[in-house]
């Protein structure tokens, strides 16, 4: 039976025009015959539509590298990571669809940094996000061209990474926790908690950029307050025990830890350590209290890294690093571990405890 005329002509006009006249060589009794050469061809432009918008979709994911100090089997590094994660989700990014993280880790080791954020440029991520100066430093050195967001870093600009908060310049922006600016008030909180303490000492790691401004600030504040500073330096963790170990020939009546990656990494040694010396301290992140540590006064870290994702979105979407001025901590937190107090004697006065955020019992 021949194929109705309304159907053979339905059948031209779904292969379309000048395509249906290339298709079909013959209609003979209703069935379309096509050459071997345009069916091969026809099929392998079919297959590679969905292979080049495959291409196209990775081409359209954002690579973004993350630079820490810490290790990945750190809770407390991974709390920080995740803040950075999760800032990215507020802003509509999903991980594996629009954008792709590449962690690197150095696993407490100021050494390492180099190789890692040259690897980082090696895959040619769109941003590099650094936690801390020295890692800020290492990436600058890797690259002068891709965008680098600090997350947490002491001073950019007394430590050198940036000219000026305001108009950063070259390729580096993102977030200062301005630690410098707060050692004065830790050693105000030192000198509330105990009144007559006289010597004081500062355990500091000058291979980071951002130790030298907060010495500077310390030695303005412990004029002010009458107080004689003794400077600890460890640049790795092995050098924290021959420091305590100074410490206790000395006889200080006071410890203030000041902001480091290596630090941050060894909470739990340093406060044990000051525990075991009867030394009452003070620092600059609540991990040191949530292990043990007396006082912690400075900015909210995991706020921070919340925030540099906001930095990452604006630079994506076109914004230069030059143009985005560094951002000053808003949130800070005074937390009291009342139990590590007690252990130590010390009876915390009333001001500073309805002054605290948060009180560990």
């Amino acid at each position: 039976m021949r194929q109705p005329p309304e159907k053979r002509s339905c059948t031209a006009r779904h292969l379309g025009g000048d395509d249906g006249a290339n298709l079909l060589r013959a209609v003979r009794g209703g069935v379309a015959v096509i050459s071997r050469r345009t069916f091969l061809a026809s099929g392998a432009a079919v297959l590679a539509a969905p292979l080049a918008a495959k291409a196209q979709q990775r081409d359209q994911i954002a690579r973004v590298g993350y630079l820490s100090p810490g290790s990945s089997s750190d809770a407390a590094r991974l709390r920080r990571f995740e803040a950075f994660r999760q800032g990215l989700r507020e802003l509509g990014y999903v991980e594996g669809q629009n954008i792709a993280i590449e962690p690197r880790w150095a696993e407490g080791n100021y050494d390492r940094y180099g190789a890692l954020a040259t690897d980082l440029v090696r895959l040619k991520v769109d941003v590099i996000v650094v936690v801390g100066g020295a890692a800020t430093r290492a990436a600058q050195q890797a690259t002068g061209t891709i965008p680098i967001v600090m997350s947490v870093v002491n001073d950019p600009v007394g430590g050198g990474l940036v000219p000026s908060l305001a108009h950063p310049g070259r390729n580096v922006t993102g977030l200062t926790i301005m630690t410098s600016d707060l050692v004065g008030k830790q050693l105000g909180l030192l000198k509330e908690l105990l009144p007559r303490v006289s010597r004081v000492v500062l355990l500091g790691n000058p291979a980071n950029p951002g130790t030298a401004p907060q010495l500077r600030e310390a030695e303005d504040a412990a004029r002010a307050l009458r107080l004689r500073l003794q400077i600890l330096e460890a640049r790795v963790p092995r050098e924290i025990d021959y420091a305590f170990a100074a410490m206790t020939r000395e006889r200080p009546g006071a410890l203030l830890t000041l902001d480091d990656a290596i630090f941050t990494n060894q909470v739990r040694q340093i406060a044990e350590l000051a525990a075991k010396q009867r030394l009452p301290a003070i620092y600059g992140t609540r991990e040191y209290t949530e292990a043990g540590g007396l006082i912690a006064y400075g900015a909210n870290r995991l706020e921070l890294e919340r925030r540099a994702a906001t930095y990452v979105d604006r630079i994506l979407k076109g914004a230069k690093p030059a143009d985005l001025p560094v951002e000053r901590p808003t949130k800070f937190e005074l937390v009291i571990n009342l139990k590590t107090a007690k252990a130590l004697g010390f009876t915390i006065p009333p001001s500073l405890l309805l002054r605290a955020d948060q009180v560990i019992e």
